[in-house]
């Protein structure tokens, strides 16, 4: 089943490569998109920079990306700002290049360059979906807005090493002894 289409397509053809660095800005509809694909309540700005150098066997991409969002609290669920910067490093390698084992169960040794390696086919690769990714990676499911300990304390949710009630001023008042 086919992929469905990236909001954030920018296809790059692989002969010749840009000379000058690649620059990514998703307008309002590509921002929208991506906000309801990664669960974020806005992505206020996104854009990146990208510089592509032909090696053996691949397109390497290196840069960055920065990117303002709205990002729901992992506690309260209210939308906080956040602002993302990551360093693009990234390898485009065509399908027939891509060296995979004929046995499914072999084992495989991967090199550091090797986890940052992105298949194509044809004469043209996605470096605006590769983006959309690194963007996508880069938010933390965890984050906590300035409004989690409240949220926490309304619920009655005690952090690790934190104690509340009678029974914690007790054992406090026993400590002070």
């Amino acid at each position: 089943m086919p992929l469905p289409p990236s909001e954030l397509s920018r296809m790059i053809k692989t002969r010749p490569l840009p000379g000058a660095p690649v620059v990514i800005e998703a307008d309002e509809v590509e921002r929208a998109a991506l906000a309801e694909r990664f669960g974020l309540g806005a992505v206020r700005s996104l854009r990146a920079e990208v510089s592509l150098e032909a090696k053996p066997r691949a397109i390497r991409a290196t840069g960055s990306l920065r990117a303002d969002i709205m990002q729901p609290c992992a506690v309260s669920g209210e939308d906080f700002p956040v602002t993302i910067e990551e360093p693009i490093d990234l390898r485009f390698v065509e399908e027939d290049a891509r060296s995979l084992p004929e046995d499914e169960d072999a084992e495989i040794e991967l090199e550091a360059d090797d986890c940052d390696e992105i298949g194509y086919a044809g004469d043209m690769f996605d470096l605006g979906e590769a983006v959309a990714q690194t963007l996508g990676l880069a938010i933390d499911p965890y984050a906590e807005g300035p409004n989690a300990d409240a949220a926490r304390k309304a619920a009655g949710i005690v952090r690790e090493g934190e104690q509340e009630g009678p029974l914690a001023a007790m054992l406090a008042a026993l400590k002070k002894d």
